[in-house]
Parts: structure tokens; C-alpha cells; sequence
């Protein structure tokens, strides 16, 4: 079942990076953000008060891990974590699942294979504005955050 994300350029959740026991974490289309990803949960839930112990502790590792993966690759000034379901109620019949989005934000511009991210709203809410990198600068950036997490899992 293909999931979706008013957040992501193309509605998916992206490319697989890693998966735990209970979350999958991939590479978001769009990286206006460096780095940005969603951490999904691999089975039907639509509320967070539905999550199990289990899941939650997972959840709490990914975090840690996440944040020292990227800040280790990157060094972002801070990075958010956002778990939004409001597009799915737009529609009849809504589904939601959860994820979240994982989004790195920096102050100054950073670079990644010779190409620059701004972040020119830094400090104000993340905009979900389109930002596609190429098939090959794209696989770099998992390997590397896969690389990255890799060393702190």
C-alpha cells in the first residue's frame, strides 16, 4: 500500500533509506530542507494514542539517532519533528497513518555535492515547497545518511 504526505512533492513518502522493527525512514521528495525525511510506521495506525509501548521506544531511538546522524553529516542549527494528518481529511473516507516528518533547518546555507540549500524562512514554520535534487545527488545523500546512521545504530 503506497502511503502519502501533503508534505512531499509527489504525495509519497519517498526513497527507503532504513527500517527498524516497527518504522521505515525515507528520504523525502523534496529537500528545500537538507536531509529531510519521514519516519513511517509499518503498520495501520491513524492515532498516535494507538501507538503500543513497543513502538514508542522505537520511535524514541529513531530520534536520538536521527538527530546525531544529521548533525553529524550537516550540522543543522535545530531540527523539527512534525506529525500532521490534515490532508487526509480533506478527503471523504479519511485514512490517516502515522508518520512524521524529520526536518533539519540551518541558519546559514549548506552545501551537498556542490549544491546549495538556503533555508530563508529559518525560525519561522517549515514551508512544504518543492526542492528536487537529481537521481545521482539524491542517492549520495541516502547513502551518506544511511552511512551515518549506520555508525550510531
Amino acid at each position: 500500500m503506497k502511503r502519502t504526505c501533503e508534505y512531499s512533492v509527489d504525495s509519497s513518502y519517498g526513497d527507503l533509506i532504513i527500517e527498524t522493527k516497527y518504522w521505515e525512514i525515507f528520504l523525502a521528495p523534496s529537500q528545500r530542507y537538507l536531509g529531510t525525511c519521514v519516519v513511517s510506521l509499518k503498520r495501520d495506525c491513524g492515532d498516535l494514542k494507538d501507538l503500543n509501548v513497543e513502538e514508542w521506544v522505537d520511535f524514541g531511538k529513531i530520534v536520538k539517532y536521527m538527530e546525531i546522524a544529521i548533525k553529524k553529516l550537516f550540522a543543522p542549527d535545530l531540527v523539527n519533528w512534525s506529525c500532521l494528518k490534515n490532508s487526509v481529511f480533506r478527503k471523504d473516507n479519511p485514512k490517516p497513518h502515522i508518520h512524521w516528518q524529520f526536518i533539519p533547518r540551518y541558519k546559514d546555507t549548506t552545501d551537498f555535492e556542490g549544491l546549495k540549500f538556503e533555508d530563508s524562512d529559518f525560525g519561522y514554520l517549515a514551508k512544504p515547497i518543492d526542492r528536487n535534487i537529481s537521481n545521482d545527488v539524491r542517492n549520495n545523500l541516502i547513502k551518506a545518511i544511511k552511512n551515518s546512521l549506520n555508525n550510531v545504530f
